[in-house]
């Protein structure tokens, strides 16, 4: 079997790769059979020599190989014919900027995987890189709380040489005794807590977060069934919410108005209720001053995310009475960082992360290791054709939805 790693098109340029130099010779070892190739790339985080040192065959393309791994959406010309690729595609919600890319894989007959689709039987996701976006999307709350109060400077992410350098800059943070709240239970959530915790910010209780004062910073995280009620009762189980989310209140301004920074991490359909209006940002009660939104919903659960930032220019500003963009600091301003592609700050860690991942759990799927048919339901389309588990995008190809 020949796996091909594809060079990364999509401007702004993705520095990120699905296995790195180290990746590569760890498969090979563990898999002499399996034949490696890299495509030549000009500003991928990790240069061709160093898969050459690693004795890695460069090319000029990856068309001959079976599967070819990338990461953001793949140029019409670099997509490989009757070929399985796996990359994310950004085509399950029907987005209408990547029709004419799912068109150009049906007419290619190529076999494609989405990572967003590689799900165990129990749904939940194999990998992803959830982790960095809420490591980097913390700091980057950090660095906004900083510039907000003139009270500290932190190095941006994209400049650190990796996450070592991050956790050496955050000696530098000063947050008083500012309070800060985390939406959500999943990866991103985890991610975020790392950095608060690598910043020595201490954890306390829901509780405690709302009706206690402290001397120090402090963080609390808050998952769906601590911000949704009906009839004055939480959730019993996730299980519970999910049957019918549209049914349950959110009542997350309980944390905004006792918070200074909101870091959102949470998964949201877009059928749930927001987590505040912008009626409540216009209250005297909402106290957050600074809202990284990692979720990064347009105008969706975070309703003052009024664009995606970018990694040049992550901070703008919302004004809370006319719910326009403003001065990012200016007084009656909440300072919003939302980021909409977090991981590519740091692209070596990330890569590290996602590729290992890539070797526990994917590659060996395609070794025949695959008793819960994941790469069966994680394959959107195939010769020529969406399968039957994405057959609800069949409109959405034919220009009807």
């Amino acid at each position: 079997m020949k796996i091909g790693i594809i060079k990364e098109g999509k401007t702004p340029p993705d520095k990120r790769v699905g296995l790195t130099p180290s990746h590569c010779t760890h498969l090979k070892q563990a898999h002499p059979e399996l034949e490696i190739k890299v495509q030549r790339s000009p500003i991928r985080c990790f240069k061709d020599d160093e898969y050459a040192a690693a004795g890695i065959e460069l090319v000029d393309n990856v068309n001959d190989c079976d599967i070819i791994f990338g990461v953001k959406e793949v140029k019409f010309e670099m997509l490989a014919e009757g070929k399985t690729m796996l990359f994310f595609s950004h085509t399950l919600k029907k987005q209408p900027y990547n029709r004419n890319l799912l068109l150009e894989v049906l007419k290619k007959n190529i076999r494609l995987v989405d990572y967003e689709t590689l799900t165990y039987s129990n749904g939940f996701r194999v990998l992803g890189f959830g982790r960095f976006a809420g490591i980097v999307g913390a700091y980057n709350a950090l660095i906004a709380h900083g510039k907000r109060n003139n009270s500290f400077e932190l190095k941006p992410a994209f400049q650190c040489e990796d996450m070592k350098e991050m956790g050496r800059e955050m000696k530098k943070v000063e947050l008083g005794n500012a309070k800060i709240i985390i939406s959500g239970g999943g990866k991103v959530a985890k991610g975020s807590k790392e950095t608060l915790n690598a910043a020595c910010i201490r954890e306390v209780s829901i509780p405690e977060f709302l009706n206690e004062t402290f001397d120090e910073p402090v963080y609390c995280n808050a998952d769906i069934l601590d911000y949704h009620e009906k009839d004055g009762k939480a959730p019993a189980s996730f299980g519970e919410f999910v049957k019918d989310s549209t049914a349950w209140e959110n009542t997350f301004t309980k944390f905004t108005n006792v918070a200074d920074i909101f870091i959102s991490a949470h998964f949201w359909d877009n059928k749930s209720a927001h987590f505040f209006t912008e009626e409540d940002v216009k209250s005297d009660d909402f106290k957050a001053k600074v809202i990284a939104d990692i979720t990064c919903d347009i105008k969706g659960s975070v309703p003052t995310t009024l664009r995606p930032s970018t990694i040049a220019d992550p901070i703008y500003g919302y004004d809370r009475i006319t719910g326009k963009e403003a001065d990012a600091y200016a007084k009656n301003s909440i300072t919003i960082m939302a980021v909409d592609n977090l991981p590519c700050e740091i692209p070596k860690d990330a890569s590290e992360g996602f590729g290992q991942d890539l070797i526990d759990k994917i590659i060996p799927l395609f070794l025949g290791e695959d008793s819960e048919k994941i790469l069966e339901r994680a394959t959107i389309a195939q010769d020529g054709k969406l399968t039957e588990y994405f057959s609800y995008l069949q409109d959405y190809v034919d220009g009807t939805n």
